[in-house]
């Protein structure tokens, strides 16, 4: 179904994608990026087997963008009406109402089906020259049905990217996404930014190990990117962070107080939730 594949925006994400396909697929990968020295990068290297102009937008089946949100929907409104009618675009981005509301209408009305996606992959850092094929093995991608795509979309989609060695795909709402991801990742990354910060790290050299590297390791983040996603999740991810303050202030009260009993209790109850979700 998806011979010519697209891929808008070749930074961690996009770039990996690219490479990925040409690593699982016959396709033929077309690459667009805001600074063309990356495409053009990204085609010696055969990540790309050619940069994509205007011109050659509509002659892909499924497009796939990397872009930030905001720049996401304004690459998406002004590209949709060059695509070809029945094209497939699914975007990457790590909030999905954000993307929903501002492109469901315009894609009924470009006539391609938009998919709301997001692969549950990444790393520490960003940019083409950190891209790698194998970024996705084994992991999760999400796809956020609406009104512009449909049944036989989703199911060629999950097919496709099961085919690039993915380990599944689940779907979900717009409002599911955003609320599981605010839990699952976005607020990983803001706890390990404000954990970083204590005074002490600056002498940690000499006693920290695992743990320590564990939790600071998404400290080493794209502030530009992560500020952008957490203001487009406000409302679920502020939950989260007053839902952790609240079970801190729980440890930091018993620890206070010399209370070993209820401090006991706090880190069993810890214990056994991590051992029966895994």
């Amino acid at each position: 179904m998806f011979d010519t594949v697209l891929v808008a925006g070749l930074g961690l994400m996009g770039g990996s994608m690219a490479q990925t396909i040409k690593r699982h697929t016959d396709c033929r990968v077309l690459g667009w990026n805001r600074t063309r020295e990356t495409a053009e990068k990204a085609r010696a290297d055969g990540a790309i087997d050619a940069v994509a102009t205007e011109a050659l937008f509509g002659q892909a089946d499924l497009v796939l963008i990397g872009l930030y949100p905001q720049a996401t929907v304004d690459w998406l409104l002004q590209a949709m009406p060059k695509m070809k009618k029945g094209c497939v675009v699914v975007d990457m981005v790590g909030v999905k109402r954000f993307m929903i509301d501002r492109l469901e209408q315009a894609a009924l009305q470009a006539g391609v089906h938009f998919v709301g996606g997001h692969p549950m992959a990444g790393r520490e850092f960003s940019g083409f020259d950190y891209a790698q094929p194998t970024l996705f093995d084994g992991a999760s991608m999400i796809f956020v049905p609406n009104r512009s795509s449909n049944e036989a979309v989703l199911q060629a989609l999950e097919a496709f990217f099961m085919g690039l060695g993915f380990g599944q795909t689940v779907r979900c709402t717009a409002d599911q996404h955003d609320r599981m991801i605010a839990f699952t990742s976005q607020l990983a990354h803001v706890v390990s930014s404000a954990y970083i910060k204590s005074p002490e790290a600056d002498q940690h050299n000499g006693y920290s190990a695992g743990s320590y590297k564990d939790l600071t390791r998404v400290a080493k983040l794209n502030e530009h990117m992560w500020s952008e996603l957490f203001l487009c999740n406000a409302a679920p991810l502020a939950q989260e962070i007053d839902e952790i303050i609240a079970h801190l202030d729980e440890y930091r009260r018993a620890i206070r107080a010399g209370d070993r009993e209820t401090l006991t209790a706090l880190l069993r109850d810890g214990r056994e939730r991590k051992e029966r979700l895994g």
